[in-house]
């Protein structure tokens, strides 16, 4: 049983990788509930677990954005500096003073469902949207974003792509410049984070250490699948890209949504 569970994990992870990667999404939010509803991993478990997922797939998308020249610049720089500190923030809260699951989903529902809307919209018909150009944020606005980011990914586990990538598209950056900085910051506050939970769990209460199986057979799966996506971004044009980051943000807002509901 232990060992089906892995398989199914892993081709898990590889499928929303594969999907997720190309638009500089890790794929944690889609995993989350998964974890809950499939998996069981109690909580708060489930979210170091999904941390552990980063961790170990990261690599596979960054690999090959580090190849072909994406990885560097000062956008990568800015996102990974602002989130660190705050997934460090965010684990602390999760453990001793978190809101409850139905608060999470709620606001999450709130964030993305609109903005996957907006984005998916603006793309379709740009002329509504003039000035795309002048609306980029300034460094200081992706900096403190890419910090609310990183809080909000300590608590939850979940990607800061899926938060970060939406806004910054959708404020005139071009995929291929954000997906690799998303990604990144995404990788370095997730190792952060994890190694923060395992400290946690040493004296914090509840099932605060991560499900290291299901992690690992998660990862290894989004490992392969995030180099592959990665791979298959340049073949795809800007607004496919944004279509697709565009319709991942209202499916996760629309499926938070619903659960909050229930």
């Amino acid at each position: 049983m232990e060992w089906g569970t892995g398989l199914a994990g892993l081709a898990t992870g590889l499928l929303i990788a594969v999907i997720t990667a190309p638009v500089g999404v890790s794929g944690a939010v889609f995993l989350l509930p998964v974890q809950l509803s499939v998996f069981a991993v109690p909580s708060p478990a489930v979210t170091p677990t999904n941390l552990l997922y980063n961790v170990v797939a990261g690599p596979g998308a960054l690999l090959r954005h580090h190849r072909t020249g994406t990885l560097h610049g000062p956008l990568v720089r800015r996102m990974v500096l602002g989130t660190l500190p705050g997934v460090v923030l965010g684990a602390v809260i999760r453990v001793f003073a978190i809101p409850g699951p139905a608060v999470f989903k709620a606001l999450v529902a709130g964030f993305l469902l609109p903005l996957g809307l907006w984005l998916t919209a603006r793309t379709l018909l740009p002329s509504r949207w003039p000035g795309r150009a002048r609306e980029a944020l300034s460094p200081r606005a992706v900096t403190a974003l890419a910090l609310t980011v990183g809080v909000v990914g300590g608590i939850y586990g979940i990607g800061g792509g899926s938060l970060l990538g939406p806004v910054l598209v959708g404020r005139g950056m071009p995929v291929a410049q954000v997906a690799p900085a998303a990604l990144a910051s995404t990788f370095a506050t997730s190792v952060v984070g994890a190694a923060t939970y395992t400290l946690l769990a040493l004296s914090g209460p509840g099932s605060i250490a991560p499900d290291w199986f299901l992690g690992l057979a998660c990862g290894v799966g989004g490992l392969i699948g995030g180099y592959l996506g990665a791979r298959l971004q340049p073949h795809l044009p800007e607004k496919a890209l944004r279509l697709l980051l565009g319709t991942l943000a209202t499916a996760v807002g629309a499926l938070y949504a619903a659960q909050s509901l229930t």
